[in-house]
């Protein structure tokens, strides 16, 4: 498909620099079918079912944003994929002035080299030393924030508890599961009342989901892998959740992406544990999820192309117009959406 057919025109107004307070105060757009109503995220339980099953990603964001120096050169890096103990996956800003081989000062004595240069202009880094990696990047590393809100404003000590869930747990991922960002223990204490159902998955979101979609047609377009683990405790109760009625109901993109991951076409939910690349278009047939819960995605984005999979192309189009003129607020610190598409 035309990769054009997903843009729409989104004002700079429209853009959140700043979580709702408190987090389950900001809007959410139910989208039941093709019928819109305006709620508030703390109104949640009122629109979910007792049998239905929230499955929410722990992964917790690490301080993955790196500057530093080789040579004279300023250099850029933001992790993407761990490969082991020691080394990452990175993307490179003025990479033209780094070769491999070449050693890294990001600060704080930390120091990385440059060990290979990948097919997509990324490098892997291997970090010198003896100290975990996880200690390097304490020290020496920021918050990686979208794009869209680090051009605007600069990273402070509110993010690093604005960019964390309530679930994060499990170290690794270089984005947040933003959808997961409006839910607070009063919220999960009034779903529970209502006999809405959690699980919990892991998927590391790395720096790929920031990536612009840079081809014209959506075939062209190559994926990066990440990494995630559903274990077979969970998956048995996922499959026992939709066998007595309930519905699954994926609480971000990254946790739908690793249950369709680990599900076969005969609608069964699988452990999982390795890495994944699943690219999600219009024409895709769900097998795992009944529902999705998302912010606002940006235009010609892979994310925005999952959600038109789910709701069709014209409803979703729909929505984002109710959205924009409703003075919704768009990306990661944005509001929230609700879409069911059997409504």
């Amino acid at each position: 498909m035309r990769v054009d057919l997903f843009d729409f025109a989104l004002p700079q107004d429209n853009i959140a620099l700043r979580p709702a307070v408190p987090r389950d105060s900001a809007k959410l757009l139910n989208v039941s079918g093709d019928r819109l109503s305006d709620h508030i995220v703390s109104g949640l339980p009122q629109l979910l079912g007792p049998k239905d099953i929230l499955v929410f990603n722990d992964t917790r964001v690490i301080p993955a944003q790196l500057q530093g120096t080789r040579g004279e050169a300023k250099i850029g890096a933001t992790l993407h994929k761990r490969v082991d103990l020691r080394r990452w996956q990175a993307f490179i800003r003025n990479a033209k002035r780094l070769r491999v081989g070449e050693t890294v000062d990001f600060g704080m004595d930390v120091l990385a080299e440059a060990e290979a240069r990948l097919d997509d202009g990324s490098f892997i880094l291997h970090f010198l030393g003896d100290e975990p990696v996880e200690l390097l990047l304490e020290r020496a590393g920021t918050m990686p924030l979208p794009p869209y809100i680090a051009s605007k404003r600069a990273i402070d000590e509110r993010d690093a508890d604005d960019y964390q869930t309530m679930f994060a747990r499990e170290k690794g991922a270089v984005a947040a599961p933003t959808a997961a960002l409006h839910f607070t223990d009063e919220l999960m204490a009034a779903l529970a009342e209502a006999g809405v159902g959690r699980e919990i998955l892991t998927l590391h979101v790395g720096a790929g989901t920031f990536l612009p979609v840079k081809v014209d047609e959506t075939d062209e377009h190559q994926m990066h892998s990440e990494w995630g683990r559903i274990d077979a405790a969970t998956a048995d109760r996922l499959n026992a959740a939709r066998q007595a009625g309930g519905r699954v109901i994926a609480v971000g993109t990254t946790s739908l992406r690793l249950l369709e991951s680990a599900t076969g076409e005969d609608g069964i939910i699988r452990p999982f544990e390795g890495d994944t690349d699943i690219f999600i278009t219009p024409g895709y047939k769900f097998r795992a999820i009944d529902g999705l819960m998302t912010n606002f995605h940006l235009p010609k984005s892979t994310l925005f192309m999952l959600v038109s999979a789910l709701m069709g192309m014209e409803t979703m189009q729909a929505v984002y117009t109710h959205a924009i003129a409703g003075g919704y607020r768009f990306y990661s610190y944005g509001d929230s959406s609700l879409l069911l598409p059997e409504g």
